[in-house]
């Protein structure tokens, strides 16, 4: 399979540079996959899982929010936050989801309440897709 450059930024740290076969991404649009020869395109992403898959097996990656650039040459993510799976401590995403919950409890108008529940609604999401 035919490979490309990808690399994943966040504002602590680069966290994958290298080749790779196939990307997945949570777009606010919808999930998509990127492959070796992707047609140029600037997409924003949603929270959830990044999906890199080159040698060694796939790799999964909680993103929240940013933006990709894809095109000939590669993939890059500019993520807002990106943690590995194996540093998620399902305490954090259980505290956010009751941060979230209070944050819906206290809106004081619909834009609030409706940007909370659009959150806890990615949360859960998050937490059974880590099986947690």
């Amino acid at each position: 399979m035919a490979t490309f450059h990808f690399e994943l930024v966040s504002p602590e740290r680069l966290l994958y540079a290298g080749e790779v076969s196939q990307v997945d991404v949570p777009g606010e649009e919808g999930e998509f996959g990127v492959l070796a020869g992707h047609a140029p395109h600037i997409a924003t992403l949603k929270p959830g899982l990044l999906t890199i898959h080159a040698d060694g097996g796939p790799q999964r990656i909680v993103v929240r929010g940013g933006l990709a650039e894809m095109g000939p040459a590669g993939l890059t993510v500019l993520a807002e936050q990106a943690i590995p799976v194996g540093e998620i401590d399902p305490a954090m995403i259980a505290q956010a989801i009751r941060d979230c919950e209070e944050d819906i409890a206290d809106a004081e108008n619909d834009m609030s309440r409706d940007k909370a529940r659009a959150r806890l609604e990615q949360l859960q999401t998050l937490k059974a897709a880590l099986g947690h």
